[in-house]
């Protein structure tokens, strides 16, 4: 018998960039002896840089591409961190209404030093005013998605896993 937590799979993280989806989801699956799923990183290792993309091609070809690998990993036991947009596209909210859904919320203070020098196209025009506009219009869907809701501003990420783990362990 493990003494890993069991939690029910797929687990998915949603969240505006920055929030911590990445760093939250490697430990919870490291601690749950899960498999984890950066639907960003999967895109960029079959595609090229997410940037590049968006730079070649637009968003709405991005937003196709990230479709089939969202609706890939969903598939999956593991533990899966949705881009931030993920969520617009109407058949991966239906997909999350039947899977374990944490969002993880930041604030505009915490999430500054998170982006700086980073190369995320949609607020390469507009910092952190851009990053708080798309997170307002992304609201509502990440709350309709979300089975729990947590800020990662001023927490460890020890403990986000924690309240992850002690919520949805257990088989589902």
């Amino acid at each position: 018998m493990s003494d890993q937590p069991r939690i029910g799979l797929p687990l998915v993280l949603v969240g505006p960039m920055g929030a911590g989806k990445s760093r939250v989801g490697q430990r919870l699956a490291a601690t749950a002896g899960a498999p984890f799923i950066d639907t960003d990183a999967r895109i960029a290792e079959r595609y090229g840089a997410i940037d590049e993309i968006f730079a070649r091609e637009g968003e709405e070809y991005f937003r196709v591409i990230e479709r089939e690998v969202v609706a890939e990993a969903l598939r999956e036991e593991a533990v899966v961190s949705l881009g931030g947009g993920a969520v617009l596209h109407d058949d991966t909210r239906d997909d999350l209404a039947r899977l374990a859904v944490v969002w993880l919320q930041v604030s505009r203070e915490a999430v500054a030093p998170r982006l700086a020098g980073g190369n995320r196209p949609l607020i390469a025009d507009g910092g952190l005013d851009r990053w708080s506009a798309i997170l307002e219009a992304r609201r509502p869907l990440y709350a309709a998605v979300a089975d729990l809701t947590i800020d990662t501003s001023r927490r460890s990420v020890g403990r986000i896993v924690d309240d992850i783990t002690e919520r949805f362990g257990g088989e589902r």
